[in-house]
């Protein structure tokens, strides 16, 4: 009998992940944190969308990239390819799918060296007034 609760549960996840990213602004670079485990080495790294990004032996696409306007519940989302290309060994996609900002475990990347993560999502724009002091 728990089959259908957890179905039902899962069906309407989805419908409130889909009406939420309906309400969300596309923008034009992913702002992502990476980890390094092995070195302690954390980096923020801006990837415009469509364009890849190299971290250590990753690659990581941003395919879209969403944002709540701010009247409603604050929420970035990525569309993110990862794949790892490690020398002498054969190319492997540890991820790919939908990152949420708020909640980093939801869709988490699998990776024994690198942990990545949305911040947030903005346009080419801010990102140039925010740089200027």
């Amino acid at each position: 009998m728990g089959s259908p609760s957890v179905a039902l549960a899962l069906a309407a996840a989805a419908v409130a992940l889909s009406a939420a990213a309906a309400r969300a602004d596309p923008m034009q670079i992913a702002v992502l944190r990476a980890l390094d485990k092995v070195s302690a080495r954390v980096s923020v790294l801006e990837v415009p969308v469509g364009k890849t990004v190299d971290f250590g032996t990753l690659e990581i696409t941003a395919r879209a990239c969403d944002k709540r306007p701010p009247e409603e519940t604050p929420e970035s989302a990525a569309f993110l390819e990862i794949v790892d290309k490690r020398p002498g060994q054969a190319t492997t996609t540890p991820f790919i799918g939908w990152m949420f900002a708020s909640s980093p475990a939801l869709s988490a990347m699998e990776h024994p060296v690198y942990d990545v993560w949305v911040l947030d999502c903005k346009n080419a724009s801010s990102a140039a007034s925010e740089s200027s002091p």
